[in-house]
């Protein structure tokens, strides 16, 4: 399965009243792997940007002003993501955006060339009720390093999303994959096993108490007695003959 994690900074919050895209971020990753195939755009949005959201982004109209206009990066935009699951936090938010950028150009909506879109706000309020599930608050919780995280940046923020994803994910799919990341036993796919580091767990070992020793030797003597003094598994070792 192709996945992208996707991000946006803007130059406010409403799309529907004219603000828009001035940075994207896609992160590419294939069968739970990250490929380093990553799409990384600033976006010169033609128009003012809000005070408030260039104290969370950092990007102001100078530095954006030589950078490519929506129109002339679409077709790479559109290119990259078309068939792929997308992965956003908050997606109503970065799909709000998208679509306004693609309904100015006349050209399909995000929905009509993306093979899905998953939210993983959603995920985290079904996995953490109660509980603040912002991407700082997520990082926080499942030990993903955003210590580099001074301004929201798109790239850095779906490479932070793609870490948050990976552990909000960890232990749903099968051990056993097959070179197409398909669950093993279907024809036509060879069969692997996902390595696990096992020096990671400690193993606790239980030493049975004398009167568990006593039982348990009660239990074995009315076996020997039922099999006919037959209990092969406590038949002692033959010596090794002496060598010649």
């Amino acid at each position: 399965m192709r996945q992208i994690f996707f991000d946006t900074e803007t130059t406010g919050l409403r799309a529907e009243a004219g603000d828009r895209i001035i940075e994207i971020g896609c992160v590419e990753m294939v069968n739970r792997q990250l490929t380093g195939n990553n799409l990384h755009l600033y976006l010169n949005p033609e128009r003012d940007i809000d005070e408030e959201a260039v104290r969370i982004h950092g990007l102001t109209v100078e530095f954006l002003a030589d950078k490519p206009k929506f129109a002339e990066v679409v077709d790479q935009i559109v290119d990259f993501l078309s068939g792929a699951e997308l992965v956003i936090h908050n997606a109503a938010f970065d799909i709000g955006f998208m679509n306004a950028e693609l309904k100015r150009l006349g050209r399909p909506l995000v929905t009509d060339f993306v093979g899905g879109v998953r939210d993983t706000l959603l995920m985290a309020r079904d996995m953490f009720p109660g509980k603040a599930n912002s991407l700082d608050a997520l990082c926080k919780r499942l030990e993903v390093d955003n210590s580099n995280r001074t301004f929201h940046g798109a790239l850095l923020d779906s490479e932070l999303l793609a870490e948050v994803y990976i552990r909000l994910t960890r232990g749903q799919d099968a051990l056993l994959m097959d070179d197409h990341g398909s669950a093993s036993g279907q024809e036509g796919g060879d069969t692997r096993v996902a390595q696990v580091d096992f020096s990671r767990f400690v193993l606790p070992v239980l030493q049975a108490t004398p009167e568990e020793l006593e039982a348990h030797e009660k239990v074995l003597a009315e076996l020997d007695k039922a099999s006919g003094g037959k209990r092969v598994w406590q038949t002692a070792a033959p010596e090794a003959s002496p060598a010649a």
